[in-house]
């Protein structure tokens, strides 16, 4: 549905140039929820821009709906920016209208008659759960409702896509994760396509179902979220997962532990399945071996179960190679310490 192929955007400050976009081939297909994550400066926000050319591509082509959106005329690309709803994370919403006036704006633009602005608008705070808010004005609302007000509003004229830049950034934790709901709402009951960039993992593990990791202009890493979650093959990435997913005990317990125990540590990666299943015990039984779980959780990622356990072993040395090398056949393990 939306594809960036070989793209790049070069943007010249006086003698400099400044590469915001390098080479980036990507395909969002329709109906998913696609996050792009990075750190600041990664290239992600001039990416997003490009996708309803309010950036054009200096290298490459955008295309959706397999129209290069570059070479549309001025006429059909303001058609093809009304297929496209955004939202954004300071929500900028007009002070001076009030929640259904926020909402309307876009149909008003579009000539929208006034009994089908009427009823669109109700059908809207309905959806987002704001019916009671129709008359206040954003200073009345919390920041969680100003969202869900930009929400109904770039739905308003029934987008295919819908882009959302940092739309949690200016959230707390539990409105973050009411919003989430919220878009998974829109994604499931309208069908409609997300694309959305954050600098927040777990708001790419709560709601994508894929992911692209950006930096300095380039995408270093993409595929399904599990996939690049449970196996990343970027440091970058690992960073961005180790805030979501503390791996390793502090410093601290990893001496007490080695000074009062000893012994090696094992990361031991259950994926699908296997998740649910006595590996552990089976194995480690069979071959006389005790195992100690010594950090680590069992979590669900895309409806899938996901252990992630730091373990030692107890027992004769060559039992406990048995049993390692059984393992390395069921699970992803590998030494720690």
């Amino acid at each position: 549905m939306i594809e960036f192929k070989n793209v790049s955007k070069v943007f010249t400050l006086g003698k400099r140039s400044v590469h915001a976009v390098q080479d980036v081939s990507l395909k969002i297909n329709q109906g998913e929820i696609f996050g792009i994550i990075g750190f600041s400066g990664a290239g992600k926000s001039t990416l997003l821009r490009l996708v309803n050319m309010l950036e054009r591509p200096t290298g490459g082509s955008v295309y959706i709906h397999e129209t290069d959106v570059s070479k549309l005329s001025a006429k059909d690309l303001r058609k093809q920016r009304s297929n496209i709803g955004m939202i954004f994370q300071n929500f900028n919403l007009f002070h001076s209208r009030n929640v259904s006036g926020n909402i309307a704006y876009p149909l008003k633009i579009a000539g929208y008659s006034k009994s089908k602005i009427k009823e669109r608008v109700a059908e809207l705070l309905q959806f987002v759960g704001l019916s009671d808010k129709a008359g206040d004005y954003p200073d009345q609302l919390s920041g969680g409702q100003k969202q869900r007000v930009g929400i109904a509003r770039a739905l308003a004229s029934s987008p295919d896509i819908l882009i959302c830049d940092e739309a949690t950034s200016a959230l707390d934790p539990d409105t973050t994760q009411d919003i989430l709901k919220l878009l998974k709402k829109v994604n499931r009951e309208l069908g409609i396509t997300i694309l959305l960039i954050t600098h927040e993992m777990n708001v790419i593990q709560t709601i994508c179902d894929k992911v692209a990791v950006m930096e300095n202009g380039k995408v270093i890493e993409s595929g399904e979220v599990f996939d690049v979650f449970t196996n990343p093959q970027q440091q970058t990435t690992e960073r961005f997962i180790q805030s979501v997913q503390q791996d390793l005990p502090s410093e601290s317990i990893l001496k007490d532990w080695n000074t009062n125990n000893g012994g090696k540590l094992y990361r031991v990666i259950f994926k699908g399945d296997v998740a649910g299943e006595p590996v552990l015990s089976t194995v480690t039984r069979k071959h006389d071996v005790h195992f100690n779980i010594v950090y680590g959780s069992v979590q669900e990622l895309q409806e899938q179960l996901f252990g992630n356990l730091l373990i030692s072993l107890v027992g004769e040395e060559t039992n406990k190679q048995k049993a390692l090398d059984e393992l390395a056949g069921l699970v992803d393990m590998k030494e720690v310490i």
